[in-house]
């Protein structure tokens, strides 16, 4: 991929996770352990809303690492390609992958829903709409960095491997 290329997809990697950065921050400055489990106080579901915070809580930093790493590709005086694709491979393996396999799993994705025009997440409790909304709100924004960044899920280490095989 040409440099110009590599730089536009990392304009575009940061400009769309600027987005989640906001929304993600805006429900978590918004919201409380005590207001999402003010209408079920049960155990269970006080460990899931913990899970459930926790995840986006690792998201946004991961997120927040990434775009500030791509602002530092995008400043540097002679773009480094090299640099560029780290940075990338790194949104698609910390964030698009926590973003769709969070840790304390409190949704996953059916990917028999994806091209039906339903929604893919599907969670693994009844929540709150508005816990329910951030998750889907950001979901598309994952769902196109996935797609743009989909070279760096094993094509990009591939690359890498046989360049040092090389050397």
């Amino acid at each position: 991929m040409s440099a110009a290329n590599i730089q536009k997809l990392c304009e575009n990697t940061r400009g769309k996770l600027k987005t989640a950065i906001e929304r993600t921050e805006i429900f978590l400055n918004q919201y409380t352990l005590p207001q999402l489990i003010a209408e079920q106080q049960d155990d269970e579901m006080i460990l899931f809303y913990k899970g459930f915070l926790s995840d986006l809580r690792h998201l946004l930093v991961f997120s927040e690492v990434s775009y500030e790493k791509l602002g530092i590709v995008l400043r540097r005086a002679n773009f480094d390609i090299t640099f560029a694709e780290k940075a990338l491979y790194n949104v698609y393996h910390h964030c698009i992958n926590n973003y769709f396999y969070p840790k304390n799993e409190s949704y996953s994705e059916d990917g028999r829903y994806a091209y039906t025009g339903q929604d893919a997440i599907r969670f693994r409790k009844k929540i709150v709409r508005e816990a329910r909304d951030i998750i889907l709100d950001i979901t598309k924004v994952y769902e196109e960095l996935r797609d743009d960044l989909t070279y760096y899920e094993s094509d990009y280490l591939t690359e890498r491997r046989m360049q040092s095989q090389n050397n």
